[in-house]
C-alpha cells in the first residue's frame, strides 16, 4: 500500500469513527423518558461493533463516552458530565463499551448467526454490568434494592425493544457492510 493509500485508509477509519460517535448521540436522543430511558442507542452499539469491528468501534464509542465527560450534552435527554456517567444509567453505558469489542469479533466470520449470537452476548454483558452499576449506586442514594426489582425497571422491559433493534442491526448490517471500507 502506498503511502498516500494508507493516508486516506487512515482518513477514512477517522471519518467512520467520528460518524458513529455521532450516530451513538443521535440514537440516545431518540428517548421514551423513562427510569431508564428507551433509546435507540443499542441499535447503535450493535451497527458500530459490526460495521466498525472491535478497534474502531470502541475508538467511536470512546469519543462518544469522552463527549459527554466533557460537557456536551450527547447522553439520553440531552445530558452529559461525570455525574451522569458515574450516575445509576452510567453503567449501562459503560457496558455498551465493554459489548463493542464482542460484537465486532463475532461480525468477522461474516456469518449472520454469529454476529446474532455476538449481539445477544454484548446485550447480556451491558445488561448485567449496567444492573449491577445501577444497584450499587442506587443503593448509596436511595438505600438497598433487590436484583428482581431493579431486573423490573431496567431489564425486563427492553429485552423485546432490544430484540427487534438487534434484528434490525442484523438486517441492516448485512446490507451496509459491502459500503463500509472500514
Amino acid at each position: 500500500m502506498t503511502t498516500t493509500a494508507a493516508a486516506r485508509l487512515k482518513t477514512l477509519d477517522l471519518i467512520y469513527i467520528s460518524l458513529f460517535a455521532v450516530l451513538l448521540a443521535v440514537c440516545a436522543w431518540i428517548a421514551i423518558p423513562t427510569l431508564v430511558p428507551f433509546t435507540l442507542q443499542t441499535l447503535a452499539v450493535f451497527l458500530t461493533g459490526s460495521l466498525l469491528g472491535s478497534r474502531k468501534g470502541m475508538a467511536a464509542m470512546l469519543i462518544y463516552l469522552l463527549l459527554g465527560l466533557v460537557g456536551l450534552p450527547v447522553f439520553s435527554g440531552f445530558k452529559s458530565g461525570l455525574g451522569h456517567l458515574l450516575g445509576p444509567t452510567g453503567g449501562y453505558l459503560l457496558g455498551f463499551l465493554l459489548g463493542i469489542p464482542l460484537i465486532g469479533l463475532a461480525a468477522k466470520p461474516g456469518k449472520t448467526w454469529v454476529l446474532a449470537l455476538g449481539m445477544l452476548g454484548a446485550l447480556l454483558l451491558c445488561y448485567a454490568f449496567g444492573t449491577a452499576w445501577f444497584m450499587v449506586v442506587y443503593a448509596q442514594k436511595s438505600g438497598s434494592v433487590g436484583l428482581f426489582t431493579v431486573l423490573s425497571w431496567c431489564v425486563f422491559p427492553f429485552i423485546i425493544p432490544d430484540l427487534l433493534k438487534l434484528g434490525l442491526a442484523l438486517g441492516l448490517s448485512r446490507r451496509l457492510k459491502p459500503y463500509i471500507k472500514a
